[in-house]
């Protein structure tokens, strides 16, 4: 579902489905970097993190 609904518009490959499927599955929140592939995802609980460099 969430590969048809955002691969190509936020460029959501399976790993990326997979993980956020997962998240939401077990109510989980997901901290990622990777803000472009899951911020579309609106039912996941997503906390956004800037990587230190």
């Amino acid at each position: 579902m969430y590969i048809e609904d955002y691969a190509l518009s936020h460029q959501l490959y399976a790993g990326d489905a997979i993980i956020a499927a997962t998240a939401i599955e077990y109510n989980m929140e997901l901290c990622s970097g990777n803000i472009k592939h899951f911020k579309a995802i609106k039912e996941l609980n997503f906390n956004h993190f800037k990587p230190l460099r």
